[in-house]
Parts: C-alpha cells; sequence; structure tokens
C-alpha cells in the first residue's frame, strides 16, 4: 500500500497572506503525522512565497517521520537543503509567475546537472528524487543520474476533461510505473490528486508514495487538518 505525505505548503500561503505567525505549518505538520500521514512535504521556493527557512529548521527538528523537502536547482536553495539534510528532496521545475509547478522536470535535457546535484545530496546521505512527466526518456534520464526514486507527475491526469482523457492519462501512468520499477527507480506520484481521483492512482502496483497537498488542506479548512489526513489516509490504503 502506498504512503501518504502531506504537503503543507498551503498552510504557509494563508500565513504569507498576511505575514502574520499563523496559521503554523509545523503545527499542521504535527497534526498530519498524528492522523497517520507518513511524511510531510513542504517546497521550498525561490520567491520564497510561502514556506520559509525557518519552518524547514522547525520541521527538521520536531517531526518523526521523514521530511522531503522540495526544491529547484537553485544554487542558494541547495546550500541550505546540504546544511539542514531533509531525510529526501524532489527536485522540480520552478517558475517565478506559475501559480503552482506546472509540469515535469525536463531530466533529459540537463542530464549532467542534474547528475552533479544528485551526487551531492547521496554523498550526505540524501535521498534524491526527481518530478517528471510519464515518459519514458525522462524516466531512463533519471537512472543515468543515479535518482533513488521518481515522482511522476499526476497533473494531466488529475487535469482531465472526461472520463475518457482520464483513462488516458491513468494508462499513462501505468506503462511508466512499470518501467520506473524495471529500472529499479523507487515509484512515487503527486500533483493534483483529490479524494475522488487519488484511488486508482493508489493502486498502480509498486507505488511507494502519494504526495497532496492542496485538496488536503482545502478540506482541512472545513473538518480540521487531522481529519483531513485521516480521510485521505484511509482512502489510498484500502483494499
Amino acid at each position: 500500500m502506498p504512503k501518504l505525505g502531506v504537503n503543507v505548503d498551503h498552510v504557509a500561503t494563508v500565513r504569507q497572506a498576511r505575514l502574520a505567525s499563523f496559521p503554523d505549518p509545523v503545527f499542521a505538520a504535527l497534526e498530519a503525522e498524528r492522523a497517520g500521514a507518513d511524511g510531510i512535504v513542504v517546497h521550498l521556493r525561490e520567491d520564497r512565497r510561502h514556506i520559509q527557512e525557518r519552518d524547514v529548521r522547525l520541521l527538521r527538528e520536531k517531526i518523526k517521520t521523514k521530511l522531503n523537502l522540495e526544491m529547484a536547482t537553485n544554487e542558494e536553495v541547495i546550500r541550505f537543503a546540504l546544511k539542514i539534510k531533509p531525510d529526501s528532496v524532489c527536485i522540480v521545475p520552478e517558475k517565478r509567475k506559475e501559480l503552482t509547478t506546472e509540469g515535469g522536470l525536463d531530466v533529459f535535457g540537463q542530464k549532467n546537472k542534474l547528475k552533479r546535484v544528485t551526487r551531492q545530496f547521496r554523498e550526505k546521505g540524501i535521498s534524491v528524487s526527481l518530478f517528471i512527466d510519464p515518459e519514458i526518456k525522462q524516466i531512463e534520464a533519471a537512472k543515468f543520474v543515479s535518482a533513488d526514486a521518481v515522482e511522476l507527475h499526476t497533473g494531466r491526469y488529475a487535469d482531465a476533461k472526461n472520463k475518457k482523457e482520464r483513462i488516458s492519462e491513468l494508462a499513462k501512468l501505468e506503462k511508466a510505473s512499470k518501467i520506473v520499477l524495471g529500472e529499479g527507480i523507487i515509484l512515487n506520484a503527486g500533483h493534483g490528486l483529490d479524494y475522488q481521483n487519488v484511488l486508482p492512482v493508489a493502486r498502480i502496483p509498486g507505488m511507494h508514495d502519494l504526495n497532496i497537498g492542496f485538496s488536503i488542506i482545502g478540506r482541512a479548512i472545513f473538518v480540521g487538518i487531522y481529519q483531513a489526513v485521516k480521510e485521505m489516509k484511509k482512502l489510498i490504503t484500502e483494499e
């Protein structure tokens, strides 16, 4: 059964809207763990629009599960991550004007740079995941750079306009998943997953982690973070 990584970025989004001291993403993370989350995910963006360095430091100190730090290949963020030593990093593409990550990382187009970055983290005992579209050339490139894991971008599946399109996108994820596992790479997935669409992805054989944020935090507005995480955890672990 897949494990649940809860992304608490958008708790910080609300806080930063008023530059206040609350709501606190660290408290949200601890509540998520109490509800059964297997890990906590945060994205330290170059523009620091939500999560701040202080949040990452406190999470590293206080959470009991694992800390997965999403990040671009920004040298300042790389230095910070190497110092903080999260359990894992997930390298993602990043654009200043995007609302959220718009697609997978072009590993194929920057293999040499990513091989160097991956080596830096692995030498410090930090596991490296790459956020990629479900494409063969990107999976092969992830193998070339010695990534420990890939996180398949599920955005196109989540945004499908109709049943036919959703089935087609799910088939792409299933095909890519087999290739990932065949290469001996850990299989994760995330982006746009919610309480209505998560189950088919959770049932893909070999799925290790599902990293979910926005839908859980949105649900938490109405039922609280503990209940929102508990509901998602139950969904993805159902037989």
